[in-house]
């Protein structure tokens, strides 16, 4: 008993720790003050405002409820641990070393989020997924990841929108652009970045040959201070087409869709997912400057991590995480050495474990 009594104690202060390093106390004083404005008559005057704060109030005020509520009942079997310790019951003491092991877990978890080290690690993402070279393996392989984070997305209770598809011919996907919206997305999907290989028995190969195929995963933090990058009229080129894909027939009959190519750096955002070419255009603006904000970013970084001598980027042969379906079953992150055998779970949304690796290397640093 005494052994578990130093164990919730240990974990009380942990929590103790973790709570001033997420500013728990400041956090239930802003939940207070984004609350007090619901009830301004004017708060919901700009509707797309008021939906997102308070989206945001909610995600936040569930977030501090899971660590009052903890807090309570570290706090709680502690006592009963003691009051038992003193009378010498030793019948509570498997009960609590069950509660015990319930209550670690559930920290361990929680705790997750200190390992968030950017500031907009709890914006919402944008995630783009290109076919690489590979004929219809690649742009089947780019629709397999599609799933994979259509499902890790709706694990995390996510809402997503895709704002271009672009369909293979075949099968598969040539491209997709997604919308992924909550709290603590792009954090999560910051180290999903890069090219991604698979090797398997190839489904298309009438000859059932192994066969490598690669896809290009982008992620951006969706940010409102990319609203004030300032981009020339002159600088762009905007195309319209027919789209293709989500949103009915009507939507195929029009020109509605938009793509915006920024020539300077040759960035291209394309948008179909509103029914109006002005909405779809000002969409792939939104993410066009988003795109920029992030080049903007990562050229500060990189001129510090040249400094320090540690300057590295994604490019198509640097493979950040390699599939393996044959001959055996593996997912390796070559950046942080993560690997697991279980590729079915992996493809199914499970991303945990593998984001859990890339955020502790980052920390670590």
């Amino acid at each position: 008993m005494e052994n578990l009594l130093k164990d919730i104690e240990i974990l009380r202060e942990r929590l103790q720790k973790t709570w001033g390093l997420l500013d728990i106390d400041r956090q239930k004083a802003k939940i207070k003050s984004q609350k007090t404005k619901l009830n301004d008559p004017d708060f919901w005057q700009n509707r797309e405002e008021a939906v997102k704060i308070n989206k945001d109030l909610s995600e936040r005020e569930g977030e501090v409820n899971k660590w009052e509520e903890l807090k309570k009942e570290i706090k709680d079997l502690e006592e009963l641990v003691a009051v038992g310790q003193k009378e010498k019951d030793i019948s509570i003491a498997e009960d609590a070393r069950k509660k015990y092991e319930e209550l670690l877990a559930e920290y361990e978890k929680l705790e997750f989020i200190v390992l968030f080290s950017s500031p907009y690690d709890n914006s919402s993402a944008i995630l783009s997924i290109h076919a690489g070279t590979g004929g219809v393996d690649a742009q089947d392989w780019a629709q397999i990841l599609e799933r994979m984070f259509l499902r890790f997305a709706e694990k995390k209770g996510w809402p997503t929108e895709i704002i271009h598809r672009s369909v293979g011919q075949e099968a598969g996907i040539k491209s997709i652009t997604i919308r992924i919206s909550g709290r603590w997305a792009y954090g999560y999907l910051k180290g999903e970045s890069g090219v991604h290989r698979l090797v398997r028995i190839s489904p298309f190969d009438a000859e059932a040959m192994r066969h490598t195929s690669f896809a290009l995963v982008e992620v951006i933090p969706e940010l409102p201070e990319a609203e004030a990058v300032e981009i020339k009229n002159e600088d762009l080129r905007i195309d319209v087409f027919r789209s293709s894909g989500p949103g009915g027939q009507s939507v195929n009959t029009t020109d509605s869709a938009v793509r915006i190519v920024h020539k300077p750096t040759n960035i291209s955002v394309a948008c179909q997912s509103e029914r109006s070419q002005h909405q779809n255009k000002e969409t792939a603006l939104k993410i066009l400057k988003a795109k920029l904000y992030k080049m903007q970013i990562e050229a500060k970084e990189d001129k510090a991590k040249k400094l320090r001598g540690e300057a590295q980027k994604a490019e198509w042969g640097k493979q950040i995480r390699s599939y393996v379906m044959q001959p055996y079953k593996m997912v390796k992150d070559h950046r942080t050495n993560y690997e697991t055998p279980e590729i079915e779970k992996v493809l199914d949304g499970d991303l945990d474990g593998l984001a859990e690796a890339y955020l502790r290397k980052l920390k670590s640093r």
